[in-house]
């Protein structure tokens, strides 16, 4: 019976073993910690696709040597405990000489914040070469070379392509699902000063490590420093995982209040419909995400910074795909996919340096008084042809909003009055009928 029972025993230790390799190989229970980053990921980075930091930073760079006129870039550097970080940055500026009272709109863009999300820096790179003229807009969301030189000549807009560089460098190594910085292991997009340290009951250590403080990341550090002396009128923070255009806040469920905020949610719905046709979900971060993140950057730029419209873009997200395959969750695989991506995005942003502009105008013509704005009324805005299609919002129109609503109150009441006034009348004549009747 024994010897019987022998061979069972040692086919069960073998196919035990197997299975247990099998697990390791794809990345065990877990893909966040260990060892097992070099298959924590079942999808590899197509090299046909996507750059690497390396040469997408020495591309970038080339650019800016082949349009100096517009287009000028800097690597900033902090540290911080032993832990330095450098973030490359690109301003692009179509009038170089800064004007004494310059009253240029201020917008500033900030790519690939988690390492893992590298479908948002290859948006960042054909902005820019957009942006330089290299690639035409043509084709994207109605956009032609004249209409956006026209929409540029009022704008400075600082991209910074590749926040978390030395992030960046751990997923090209193998670590497919690292989001966080190679210094100490902090999530930057949980470093900020707004209810930072503050964890929910899925709080997950690995994943949303805050730091031992406030802007203890040089990276932070060097955001900050930026979001200061640029001072911006709208930020966003582009990242990919789901498809979403979100505002503040993300460390409650709840959007500001304020004609500013209606203003915001009006324009992420026109994006929404123009560009997406009403795929991605709209609204704060944390209303509208699942779970609340405390410490974000947008949060800060909204509430600290002051800027007037703070946004979080999520670009892309694979739903089907398996949470331990990283880069597939987070990034497209196939070509027409990542160039479908690529170009809805681009267009998306050519919307904002177009439509965010005349949006805060109408905001300052108002003087936060609110009227509504729907996406249709917002296509005018969010179409970039050259005739200039569909209403403009500016404040002529929002003038005769106005106009229009006292008209029909004023046309409202006198109708009440008619009928009240027809009411006595009949109630006269029936109560002389009846006199008469007795």
């Amino acid at each position: 019976m024994i010897a019987a029972f022998c061979p069972w025993m040692v086919f069960l230790i073998f196919l035990c073993a197997f299975l247990h390799r099998l697990d390791s190989v794809h990345g065990g229970d877990s893909v966040r910690g260990g060892n097992t980053s070099f298959a924590s990921s079942f999808t590899r980075i197509p090299r046909d696709l996507y750059h690497s930091s390396g040469s997408l930073l020495k591309e970038i760079n080339a650019l800016v040597d082949r349009h100096p006129e517009k287009l000028a870039m800097e690597f900033i550097r902090a540290s911080n405990k032993g832990y330095g970080a450098d973030v490359p940055v690109v301003t692009y500026n179509h009038a170089k000489q800064k004007e004494k009272n310059d009253s240029r709109y201020r917008i500033l863009l900030s790519f690939g914040q988690h390492g893992r999300e590298l479908i948002t820096t290859e948006v960042a790179l054909h902005l820019l070469s957009i942006l330089s003229e290299e690639h035409s807009p043509h084709g994207i969301a109605g956009f032609d070379p004249t209409s956006l030189e026209k929409n540029l000549e009022n704008l400075v807009i600082k991209v910074v392509p590749m926040e978390n560089l030395k992030g960046r460098e751990l997923v090209e190594a193998g670590e497919f699902c690292e989001r966080r910085n190679a210094g100490r292991g902090v999530d930057l997009n949980r470093n900020w000063s707004v209810d930072w340290g503050k964890k929910e009951k899925d709080y997950d250590p690995y994943e949303e490590n805050p730091g031992a403080a406030p802007f203890s990341e040089p990276e932070v550090q060097i955001m900050r420093m930026l979001s200061k002396s640029f001072n911006p009128h709208i930020w966003v923070n582009v990242h990919s995982g789901m498809e979403a255009l979100f505002m503040p806040y993300d460390h409650k469920n709840a959007t500001p209040d304020g004609f500013t905020s209606q203003l915001m949610k009006s324009m992420l719905k026109g994006l929404n419909h123009h560009h997406f046709q009403d795929r991605c979900l709209v609204g704060s971060g944390g209303g509208s995400v699942g779970y609340l993140a405390h410490g974000t950057t947008t949060d800060y730029m909204y509430e600290i910074a002051k800027v007037p419209f703070s946004f979080t873009f999520e670009i892309y997200g694979d739903p089907s795909a398996s949470s331990k395959d990283c880069f597939k969750m987070f990034n497209p695989v196939d070509a027409a996919t990542f160039q479908r991506v690529i170009k809805e995005w681009c267009g998306a942003f050519l919307s904002i340096f177009k439509a965010g502009p005349e949006l805060l105008k109408s905001a300052n013509m108002t003087q936060g008084r609110w009227i509504s704005i729907g996406a249709e009324s917002l296509e005018g805005l969010l179409d970039g042809n050259s005739r200039e299609k569909g209403r403009k919002m500016d404040g002529l129109e929002f003038g005769m909003s106005e106009m229009r609503t006292y008209f029909r109150l004023f046309m409202l009441s006198c109708g009440l009055l008619m009928f009240m006034f027809c009411s006595r009348i009949s109630k006269a004549k029936f109560r002389q009928g009846c006199q008469y009747m007795l």
